[in-house]
């Protein structure tokens, strides 16, 4: 029956996926969105998934190999961290993330990107990371990123594809075509490393406050409405040497 309404949901709002070639003549920027414990490690908070998972799993993996190959090239990352204070929740969510504990850090896989260079990390204490990144003098360190490294194409991967994910890439869109973000032209969002969590509709029954989630299905609408405000979907990522694109 699951796989009967994805193959619906799929007729319905197909999504076509595209390999994006990377131009060495342009500075590309990757962001890792929540890549932590707290949404991604087996047991490790109220959000983190409570048995290994496919899906999870496979974004870790594309999400570390992406990011070797942007540090080798020098290339600008920024690391947004989900990381909230215990007396300011975000509902509907139960506590999690909480800022000082192990949640909140990046998972094993990528722990790694602390010690890099080429490397921006940016605690944030809500959903979207371009409204995380705002100042108390009302400076954007994510604008600024971009602006300080001139970056022209944007790769988004990370967790989750629906929610953290989506509403960053929103944010960005609407910025860059208000001209906030120049020279930023293109937000690709990079299929094979981004994931959701899974919450099927006998657990959200038994569950007070919960919600359905269930993850293939999420993950196709969050990535369909990431291209319906104007991203590129890509299922393949390469870099073409300077002077070749």
């Amino acid at each position: 029956m699951v796989l009967q309404t994805i193959d619906l949901l799929r007729n319905e709002i197909p999504l076509e996926l595209e390999t994006v070639n990377l131009s060495e003549d342009f500075v590309t920027g990757l962001v890792l969105v929540d890549i932590i414990n707290g949404f991604c490690t087996v047991g490790a908070g109220n959000l983190a998934p409570r048995e290994p998972n496919r899906q999870i799993s496979g974004m870790i993996n594309e999400s570390a190999r992406l990011a070797r190959i942007f540090c080798e090239k020098n290339l600008p990352i920024m690391a947004f961290l989900d990381s909230h204070h215990p007396n300011r929740p975000e509902d509907p969510y139960p506590p999690h993330c909480i800022a000082g504990t192990d949640e909140s850090n990046l998972v094993p896989a990528l722990r790694w990107l602390e010690e890099e260079p080429n490397v921006t990390i940016r605690r944030k204490d809500c959903f979207d990371g371009y409204l995380g990144s705002m100042e108390a003098d009302g400076s954007n360190v994510f604008v600024d990123w971009v602006k300080q490294n001139q970056i022209k194409t944007l790769v988004v991967v990370g967790v989750c594809t629906d929610i953290c994910v989506l509403d960053f890439v929103c944010s960005t869109l609407s910025a860059r075509n208000r001209d906030f973000l120049s020279p930023l032209e293109d937000v690709v969002v990079y299929s094979r490393a981004c994931a959701t969590f899974d919450i099927p509709l006998e657990v959200a029954r038994s569950t007070k406050g919960g919600l359905a989630h269930p993850q293939e299905f999420m993950h196709h609408v969050g990535l369909y409405m990431a291209k319906e405000r104007g991203a590129k979907i890509a299922s393949e990522i390469s870099f073409v040497a300077a002077g070749k694109a």
